[in-house]
């Protein structure tokens, strides 16, 4: 029987998840509490209820046909009580004006695995693949594993976005399956990543290690945040990984953007933190030239 998962999103003729043109399919769940997060949807794990408000028109009708008391609506306001949603779907079915759906779908392999297939001759001629992304998709190991897998037995190259913060035998299971991981390096020292990610960093280098010892192919990504991480100690770390790991592929620095944002209140979470800040036009320029200053020369802007 076909493995079945809580997919947010699947994005064919992807360019920016791993090499080549790429389908990269979004699965829910991640442990982690990143400030920055830009994709604050795919963090619980299970479907639940989004709303665009700027699309409501007020109606009712949602209010009308909610068995729980989701939605109370006013003349000039939709208030909505998300931890109420059974995410019935009875108010997104009678949204005319498309200002409700469900975020995360359950989906089999089979299915998925469809989708990717039907994009493989653009895989074979630009030297793409798939890509798992998130959420953090080893949240649902054992159905990243299957799809995993799965694409392998078809020879379509495999990527992995992943934060690193996944129990460690759950890690080294996906390895052999995986052509690059997508690693990401989000602070250096362990307090700083407590802060900003609400979990130790200890299991993600860890993990980090396993991975190169057994010679997986690495690609390092590092979200930047100016005023939080954009530290000459957050660099020097981010080089001494350089200097310890010569095989990695690169580096590639990501910097804050807030699209995130406005999704936050669609979803009924609290709003981003007020320390962050989207970089000036100069300043990713200066991180390279301050890693380049340390000798770390593999580095560009993500």
């Amino acid at each position: 029987m076909s493995k079945r998962g809580i997919v947010t999103d699947i994005q064919r003729a992807s360019l920016h998840d791993g090499p080549g043109i790429r389908t990269t399919i979004f699965l829910k769940g991640c442990p982690l509490q990143c400030l920055w997060c830009h994709n604050p949807e795919a963090i619980a794990p299970r479907p639940q209820l989004f709303f665009a408000e700027e699309r409501c028109v007020a109606c009712g009708s949602c209010e009308a046909v909610c068995p729980n008391g989701v939605h109370h609506v006013g003349p000039s306001d939709h208030a909505i009580e998300f931890g109420q949603c059974a995410t019935c779907s009875r108010c997104v079915d009678e949204c005319n004006a498309r200002g409700l759906r469900i975020v995360g779908k359950e989906m089999d392999a089979d299915a998925i695995m469809a989708e990717v297939l039907a994009d493989v001759e653009f895989y074979r001629n630009s030297g793409g693949g798939m890509t798992l992304s998130g959420g953090e998709p080893l949240y649902q190991q054992a159905f990243a594993l299957e799809l995993l897998n799965r694409a392998k037995q078809m020879n379509i190259h495999t990527c992995v976005e992943t934060s690193g913060f996944v129990a460690a035998k759950k890690f080294e299971a996906v390895l052999p399956a995986v052509d690059l991981l997508l690693f990401d390096y989000k602070a250096t020292k362990d307090e700083d990543h407590r802060s900003f990610t609400g979990v130790s960093n200890e299991l993600i280098l860890a993990n980090l290690d396993t991975a190169y010892q057994r010679g997986n192919d690495i690609l390092l990504r590092c979200p930047i945040v100016p005023g939080l991480n954009d530290t000459a100690e957050h660099f020097a770390g981010i080089r001494a990984l350089d200097e310890k790991y010569p095989r990695i592929r690169g580096i590639e620095l990501m910097p804050y953007h807030d699209f995130g944002n406005s999704k936050r209140p669609s979803i009924g979470i609290a709003e981003a933190s007020s320390q962050l800040r989207v970089p000036t036009a100069t300043e990713p320029g200066q991180w390279i030239e301050a890693l380049n200053g340390l000798g770390c020369q593999k580095v560009r802007i993500g």
